[in-house]
């Protein structure tokens, strides 16, 4: 991605990108690439010690994303989300990790596109009117009072697989069909238009913690996604 398109993603979720400022900026940060690594190693230990139902599969490829991203500099709130969509979607499979403290701030349920799949997902999609999720890496934005409310931008940052999620408006916001009692009732949680749809209690909390530029990761075992994705790869000194 060329310097200029970053600094315009940036600016757009409220970011002010200033040239020299690197990823060492950031309080707790360590110093090279190898520091790197052994924190996120010893995030993931914790994590998964402390949340036996964590996918470490899903965990490792966000923790490789997160730490591409921090390395840039856009990690100012040491916050990460990844959805795990190999799970069934009446499963808590939304996760949002305080990644300075190594421990989960909230787990809950999460919708996925109509046309992704009744319960389990199966169909990805970049394209327009697809009605479908997108799996990828992504930087949150800034909210807005929308049709469901209190919403929050998201910016797609792999080509192919999510960079069009913003002309798509596919967002975070709220349903009523995510919630405890429709899983109960349906054995599922509803379906949105593409949308990471989170329940009316959870989502405002959830955006108040992540908005502004923090790492979110739609998980799902794509080997092409997986394969070519440059957040995806393991870092390199």
């Amino acid at each position: 991605m060329k310097l200029k398109l970053k600094q315009v993603i940036l600016s757009a979720i409220g970011i002010t990108a200033i040239a020299g400022i690197s990823m060492h900026a950031f309080a707790g940060t360590p110093n090279t690439t190898g520091g790197l690594n052994n924190q996120l190693a010893q995030a993931e230990s914790k994590l998964l010690q402390d949340n036996p139902d964590m996918s470490k599969k899903a965990l490792d490829v966000a923790l490789r994303a997160y730490g591409h991203l921090r390395e840039q500099g856009k990690d100012p709130q040491q916050v990460l989300t990844f959805i795990n969509y190999e799970k069934p979607s009446f499963q808590k499979r939304f996760w949002v990790i305080d990644m300075k403290n190594q421990k989960v701030m909230y787990n809950t349920y999460v919708a996925q596109g109509k046309n992704t799949g009744a319960v389990y997902a199966k169909h990805f999609s970049n394209d327009p009117k697809s009605l479908e999720s997108s799996i990828g890496v992504f930087l949150t934005g800034q909210t807005y009072s929308g049709k469901h409310g209190y919403s929050m931008r998201l910016h797609g940052l792999d080509k192919g697989f999510n960079s069009n999620a913003y002309k798509r408006a596919v967002v975070m916001h709220s349903a009523w069909y995510v919630s405890e009692q429709f899983v109960k009732a349906h054995h599922r949680v509803g379906r949105s238009w593409g949308c990471t749809a989170l329940s009316q209690k959870m989502e405002p909390k959830v955006v108040k913690a992540i908005k502004g530029g923090t790492v979110m990761v739609s998980y799902y075992p794509n080997a092409k996604w997986l394969n070519s994705s440059e957040y995806t790869q393991p870092l390199t000194a």
